[in-house]
């Protein structure tokens, strides 16, 4: 056998010249160019997400930061027995404990040297309408404290606090019958000598929500108590029953045209809005079952309906990723059906149940619009629950209800609330998904 070397014809047939291997010819040259699109495409659309995400998270956390602090005026009040003794014979006691207000601010002015001509009535304006009220509730917890000196730290009004956040500016007071320039004249003053500042309003994160009039004293910790009973009617229905539900489909259904039926239904409920939930509770709890509107049983029921599908579908689909040879392997050695699901099948399914679970009470946490049917918008909730039974069939408020409440508030203090509560509402459901991922790294098993 010999080498021999290609001519540029051969009998007739033209002979392409050979090229080396490491030559990359047009055909791969464009190939390679558009896989390099490609992933151009994918690293562009990655930078707009993040680029979206990074911006919406800059808004709540700009416009939000802010619901977590709170100007408050220390005022030394003399608790004169008699007074108070006068204010709570008085028909209208706040006005009286207004006086004692008024009286003992006028007092620490003239100790910092700070003095106005105005009445009692436009002085009042940097207070918070709720400030009677507080010093009253104190009094009556502490009625040891009587015939002493006790410094209270009183909320100012919405306006002197949004001028100490840069929401409020001089010239945004021509027109504004709440307060004047001359106000935030004796306002910087006070803040000078130390009597005005401004530190994290605790109250917002545990507090309860106010009237209209009083923006400065809102607070979303009664919400949050209405979502947690909700959030346990939802977790003790919907969990048994939807891993029931996925045990039997997925295990001892037959498979027939109505367990399809079923299982497309499931799959369609899924996709439903959930206002149509909502229009589904307010006809079949309170209209037909006569329920108390309003009430965290009512939003957990409804809440629990539009859970379900989404428990089902991820339980279902766990049971699935179990090998069969796990099933075969307990059916071998004398198991029965139902021993190899809840002795071997379901612990191995666990790890996504549990997943799917607490995404579908995620997903319950932030829903609005099934509250909305329920009446849960329209309730001001502005005491705790007195008792377990209370919590769960007195009329509340949820956290996304509440955060909706305040957005179509009209003045700026209920906005910037409504933020703080966006905020709130979000560490709850970032702490909810890491303990899902928590839990599916810790239980899951590879075969």
């Amino acid at each position: 056998m010999t080498d021999v070397i290609a001519t540029s014809k051969t009998e007739g047939f033209p002979v392409k010249k050979s090229k080396s291997l490491l030559e990359i010819d047009s055909l791969t040259k464009k190939r390679n160019a558009a896989e390099w699109r490609f992933k151009m495409y994918g690293v562009t659309a990655i930078a707009i997400g993040l680029f979206f995400l990074v911006a919406l998270l800059y808004a709540i956390l700009s416009n939000g930061l802010s619901g977590f602090s709170q100007t408050f005026v220390s005022v030394t009040i003399p608790l004169d027995q008699a007074k108070i003794e006068a204010a709570e014979k008085s028909i209208v006691k706040t006005s009286k404990y207004r006086d004692m207000i008024t009286e003992a601010l006028r007092a620490e002015m003239a100790t910092h040297g700070v003095a106005t001509e105005m009445n009692d009535k436009d002085l009042m304006k940097m207070m918070s309408s709720g400030a009677p009220a507080t010093v009253r509730d104190f009094v009556l917890a502490n009625p040891q404290d009587m015939g002493g000196n006790t410094t209270f730290n009183l909320v100012a009004s919405s306006r002197v606090d949004g001028y100490f956040k840069g929401r409020v500016k001089r010239e945004d007071l021509v027109n504004d019958k709440n307060l004047d320039v001359a106000h935030l004249d004796i306002v910087d003053r006070l803040r000078d000598s130390g009597m005005i500042e401004k530190r994290f309003n605790w109250d917002f994160v545990f507090g309860s929500d106010a009237s209209d009039s009083r923006p400065e004293q809102a607070g979303i910790g009664v919400s949050m108590v209405g979502s947690f009973f909700m959030m346990l009617v939802v977790l003790f229905l919907s969990l048994p029953i939807g891993v029931a539900a996925s045990i039997y489909l997925e295990e001892f259904a037959p498979k027939n045209r109505f367990t399809d039926l079923i299982e497309v239904n499931i799959s369609n409920l899924a996709a439903v809005p959930s206002i149509v939930f909502g229009i589904l509770g307010l006809s079949a709890f309170i209209q037909f079952a006569h329920l108390p509107q309003s009430a965290p049983l009512v939003g957990g029921l409804v809440l629990t309906l539009m859970t379900l599908p989404t428990i089902i579908i991820s339980t279902r689909a766990s049971l699935k990723a179990v090998p069969p040879s796990i099933r075969d392997a307990a059916l071998g050695i004398g198991a029965s059906k139902m021993q190899s699901v809840f002795h071997h099948v379901l612990p191995l399914a666990m790890p996504g149940i549990l997943t799917g679970t607490i995404i579908g009470l995620a997903q319950a946490l932030g829903e609005t619009a099934p509250l909305l049917l329920i009446g849960m918008v329209g309730f001001i909730a502005s005491e705790f629950p007195d008792g377990l039974a209370a919590g769960f069939m007195s009329p509340n408020s949820a956290m996304p209800a509440q955060i909706y409440e305040w957005a179509k508030r009209a003045d700026p203090a209920f906005y910037e609330r409504a933020w703080g509560g966006i905020i709130i509402l979000l560490v709850f459901l970032m702490t909810m998904n890491i303990i899902a991922i928590l839990l599916r790294r810790r239980f899951e098993r590879r075969w």
